[in-house]
């Protein structure tokens, strides 16, 4: 299939929230797709009555949509090839199934659940190398087939595996060549009972119908392949190239859990991660663009990604590197961009900058300056801001800071001083230059520690003793409030 345009798809059952593990598979398609001028289709797998709801597929798209995966066919898009919910797709199944029935590669069985296992056990017993269902049914006049199940006899239809049929050989692009012997292939149910497909039958039906090139797909469904090989040569459909990638592991070695913390996108998107980064990092679990490069941003992974670059070992949940590369894109966001996407908006919700009060864009940018070093996350920003939209009123001193910073003998000289000479700062040359040249020969005229001096003014004015750069944090604040909160903390000063 080399030859067709690529056509990928990622297939979630709307059973829960979007794992981990399915949000990597779903780049890996999407990437594939983009890195190879095709499309990616987005479909839902919800066969599972009992567990499958709107609300969980809504929560899906959403989690699609911030991880910024967008897709070319799908709920909410369309396409030629739909619908695409397997709930609406039943009839197709069942023309497909009907198909081969007629054609004589499927045929109706009437074993009961209880006639089947006491041929597995016999089976066993006589050591019978081929334990699955014993083709009790396959070769049934086609006549006593149609009297019972007129008759209103439950059946299932099987598919007829041939029994000349070689191994089955899939040339996979992680694993390579993976063969399974068709011997120990038995005539398994591609209709049940209950007129409901399986989903080997199902999943194959879709593909094959949707035209899908690419099947790239969780390493847990491998062993599903031989069998789903099986319905693309009896549909007379070409069978897609299979490319099965690793488990996600977590740092015990065991397959990832809520017991090594977070494991859906929603709590990852919650947290504050940043997308980009979610989507770097869940893309290095088992792809690399080089072996070396860790920051690979989204328009390189679109372009660059391939498979013969994804490693068949597992690959470890590491929440130490994925916080690095939060960090990482966070640092490298201009100011300007890190003000609009993430600082703002933090301190809107936080109630610090009140709609439809305007600030000036340079006031703004320096303060993204001085606070985007110190943000990881989102929720960051508010704690690392919030001495500066304080004012001395109702600015918030940390104890500790104040029993170790201002408490003490000599720092109420210590704040004299640092008023005296801040004092002597025009407002109008309130810049960090100004306030740091007025306070640097401080520790000199005092014959005191620089360490002590500035540790006093800092907690005096930002409330604590950890602060981003003290003339750039002050110039943000402006120069009445600074005198005003000098003041009030000489009251604390001994």
């Amino acid at each position: 299939m080399a030859d067709k345009p690529v056509r990928v798809r990622f297939a979630p059952s709307p059973t829960g929230k979007l794992h981990v593990g399915g949000a990597r598979t779903a780049i890996y398609n999407w990437a594939f797709a983009r890195a190879n001028g095709g499309t990616f289709i987005l479909r839902i797998d919800d066969t599972d009555p009992t567990r499958s709801t709107d609300e969980n597929t809504q929560i899906i798209l959403r989690a699609m949509r911030w991880l910024g995966l967008d897709w070319d066919e799908g709920p909410e898009v369309g396409g030629d090839f739909g619908p695409y919910a397997q709930t609406e797709r039943l009839d197709l199944y069942k023309q497909a199934a009907q198909r081969l029935w007629d054609e004589g590669k499927a045929y109706p069985c009437f074993c009961t659940p209880e006639k089947l296992a006491a041929d597995r056990a016999a089976a066993q017993e006589r050591k019978d190398p081929f334990q699955g269902y014993q083709r009790t049914c396959r070769d049934m006049d086609p006549a006593e087939a149609q009297r019972r199940i007129d008759a209103g006899e439950p059946y299932v239809l099987r598919i007829k595996v041939p029994l000349d049929r070689g191994d089955v050989i899939v040339h996979d692009a992680v694993h390579g060549d993976v063969t399974f012997n068709a011997k120990e292939l038995d005539d398994f149910v591609i209709f049940r009972s209950d007129g409901t497909p399986t989903y080997n039958f199902a999943t194959v039906v879709d593909d094959a119908m949707m035209g899908i090139t690419h099947v790239i797909r969780g390493d847990d469904h491998l062993s599903n392949t031989p069998r789903q090989v099986m319905v693309y040569e009896a549909l007379g459909a070409p069978v897609p190239e299979f490319a099965h990638i690793s488990m996600i592991l977590g740092a015990d070695g065991k397959k990832l859990s809520k017991r090594h913390g977070a494991t859906n996108v929603e709590e990852y998107r919650d947290a504050g991660y940043l997308s980009d980064a979610f989507v770097n990092y869940l893309a290095l679990l088992g792809w690399s663009l080089d072996g070396e490069t860790t920051i690979v941003p989204r328009d390189v992974l679109a372009s660059k990604f391939s498979l013969d670059h994804v490693s068949k070992n597992p690959a470890t949940f590491d929440p130490k590197k994925l916080d690095w590369i939060q960090a990482e894109y966070i640092r490298s966001m201009t100011d300007a961009d890190f003000a609009d996407q993430i600082m703002v908006p933090e301190l809107h919700e936080a109630g610090l900058i009140e709609g439809g009060v305007e600030y000036d864009e340079t006031w703004i940018d320096a303060l993204a300056a001085i606070v985007k070093p110190r943000t990881k996350f989102p929720a960051d920003v508010v704690s690392v801001a919030a001495p500066v939209f304080a004012c001395a009123e109702t600015l918030e001193y940390d104890e500790k800071s104040v029993a170790k910073g201002l408490a003490k003998e000599g720092m109420g000289a210590i704040l004299d001083a640092a008023r005296e000479a801040l004092l002597a700062v025009p407002a109008d040359a309130w810049t960090p230059e100004a306030i740091d040249g007025a306070l640097g020969p401080l520790p000199e005229a005092l014959d005191a520690k620089k360490r002590i001096v500035f540790q006093a003014v800092r907690v005096a004015e930002c409330g604590n003793m950890v602060s981003p750069p003290l003339g750039e944090t002050m110039a943000l604040i402006g120069r009445d409030d600074c005198l005003a909160r000098l003041d009030r903390a000489r009251a604390m000063a001994l």
